[in-house]
């Protein structure tokens, strides 16, 4: 009989499991204490955690996952230890590709919008993983670079969920090879949390006599307990007053440190060059930033990577870079990146990343011309691009990903920096800086939707609500531009002209730039052509026109194929 009512038991949990809404609960707040033991590459956590209950019905059923490297060691409510069982979860959204799922049954149902806090305890291993990268195609030797965070001996470095779930999430499952599921998955998790506060308390008893030994972590208002007087940090303590789009990361190794605020610069043995490089840059950085952001005062952290051939990975005010090469131009545009986050903090991520990334490309162009930020603009292009081709079907649903609102990292940094070397184009160095010399990301006026827009159209002195509606409120996809019809003809005097129309068939509109090419030479004009609109203008030349090129590559377009239109000889 007690067979029976076990294996009863546990073909009902299995049902039941597999109707589960993993998303109706979602967590709050975190107060966490994590130990760390490198030499066995082991953590161990200790916490509490806030439920809120975000469907429209009451539940008693919560489903937590952490990495199935991970295991449940306790789940309490109010002191005492609830029912829970704890399966393995298939889901990409942590490098292994499973999760360790905890389906707690609560002690009372928690009404809607109503809250729950449980005290958790969880331990295991996390060594670097490859599979869920292995086992979609990625051959071995890249996918270690990709996907390497670990806790190891002598190196440690573990990004959050959507790398590795070292801290308890609430999501359905995510799967690399089917589109983008993970990205999907990575993107309402980080929606539902946004507002989420967290506390960590990190500690390690390893190499306790190390001097050089460093634990650091990429929470704002991070603060460090040095050893006996040393530079260096062996607990860290780390908030988050919103997660916003931070996936909380941790760092650990024997590293060297040095600080010239608002910069702490972590670097490994054997990499001092590099260090150096990156303390060279850090001057002409800071002028350049502060000339268009204003004065970087945050501390931000720069560290090194153990495998010099590691993927760079940035979060929050901390940034995974490898130092093992002198390379001043990525050492610049690094610490502009960084040093813009200092200088203009945002809760919104197109205006804080986007910010950031657009501020790359104007230091490349004060570093090679305008050609060269249009080719580092042209890397951030490919990045999106393919999603921008499902949002025509996307469209006929009334789904996108609008700047506004996104937390898919491909737009709000990538997207998110062309949109604002589009801005600077349309209405200049000077406008675009007394804008952004008015933000103020605390203000009241930064819970208004159109707060920036509103800034930018003040300092202009024009209407922009048609570009915002197109590439920040909604996700209307790409243009796609092209020469419709040029005809050149002459005055009574003989001098050229030519009437240049321009059509524009995608869903967006842009102010876009084409040359004229003559022989000897090209005139450069700008237009504005409105999406599934054509527009015109007449442009005076020294000689007959050969050739109009449309847009040099700061619109991002659908299609580059169709740029090029050949002017009839006359």
């Amino acid at each position: 009989m007690r067979f029976l009512s076990v294996l009863c038991v546990l073909c009902g949990s299995s049902f039941f499991v597999a109707a589960l809404d993993r998303e109706v609960f979602t967590i709050t707040k975190y107060d966490l204490e994590i130990h760390l033991e490198p030499q066995q590459q082991r953590l161990g956590a200790r916490g509490r955690i806030t439920l809120r209950n975000d469907s429209g019905q009451p539940q008693k059923i919560a489903a937590l996952q952490i990495s199935s490297s991970l295991s449940w060691r306790s789940i309490r409510v109010e002191g005492k230890a609830v029912q829970y069982v704890s399966q393995p979860y298939t889901s990409d959204i942590d490098h292994t590709g499973v999760l360790s799922e905890a389906i707690v049954t609560l002690p009372a149902e928690i009404k809607p919008k109503d809250s729950v806090e449980l005290e958790i305890g969880y331990e295991g291993v996390i060594p670097r993983d490859t599979t869920r990268l292995t086992q979609v195609g990625v051959p071995e030797e890249i996918a270690k670079h990709s996907s390497w965070d670990q806790i190891g001996s002598s190196f440690t470095a573990v990004r959050g969920a959507g790398y590795v779930a070292w801290y308890p999430i609430t999501t359905e499952s995510a799967d690399f090879s089917e589109g983008n599921s993970l990205f999907e998955v990575v993107d309402r998790l980080k929606k539902r949390e946004q507002d989420a506060s967290m506390k960590l308390s990190l500690r390690t008893d390893a190499r306790i006599d190390d001097a050089q030994l460093t634990l650091l972590c990429d929470g704002f208002g991070t603060n460090y307990d040095t050893r006996e007087g040393t530079s260096q940090f062996h607990t860290a303590r780390c908030e988050y007053g919103r997660l916003g789009s931070v996936t909380p990361t941790f760092a650990m190794a024997s590293y060297l440190y040095q600080s010239k605020a608002p910069l702490n610069l972590f670097s490994l043995p054997g990499h001092k060059a590099g260090a150096a490089t990156y303390s060279s840059a850090l001057e002409p950085a800071m002028k350049f930033v502060s000339g268009w952001f204003g004065q970087p005062s945050a501390p931000v952290a720069i560290a090194d990577f153990a495998d010099p051939n590691s993927a760079p990975f940035e979060s929050g005010t901390l940034l995974m870079a490898s130092m093992a090469a002198e390379d001043s131009k990525l050492a610049g545009t690094n610490l502009v990146h960084e040093l813009v986050h200092s200088a203009l903090p945002s809760s919104r991520p197109w205006v804080y990343e986007g910010l950031a990334h657009f501020a790359e490309a104007m230091y490349r162009q004060q570093q090679g011309g305008r050609e060269a930020a249009i080719a580092f603009l042209a890397q951030h292009r490919a990045e999106f691009l393919d999603s921008e081709k499902e949002v025509a079907v996307a469209l006929q649903k009334n789904i996108g990903q609008p700047l506004a609102t996104t937390f898919d990292e491909t737009y709000y940094r990538s997207k998110a920096a062309y949109v604002w070397w589009m801005l600077r184009d349309t209405v200049g160095d000077d406008a675009l800086k007394q804008a952004l010399a008015k933000y103020r990301a605390k203000d009241d006026d930064d819970k208004n939707p159109k707060y920036v827009e509103q800034l930018i159209e003040a300092a202009a002195k024009r209407d922009l609500g048609w570009f915002f509606d197109d590439w920040v409120y909604q996700d209307r996809g790409l243009p796609d531009l092209r020469v419709q019809s040029a005809h050149p003809w002459k005055t009574e005097k003989d001098v050229p002209f030519i009437t240049v129309t321009l059509e524009n068939v995608g869903n967006a509109g842009a102010e876009v730039p084409f040359t004229i090419i003559f022989e000897g030479g090209e005139i450069a004009q700008r237009i504005e052509v409105r999406a599934k609109s054509t527009a015109t203008m007449r442009v005076e030349l020294p000689r007959p026109a050969s050739e109009i090129v449309v847009n040099d590559g700061s619109v991002p377009e659908s299609d580059l194929t169709n740029n090029v239109f050949k002017v009839p000889a006359q």
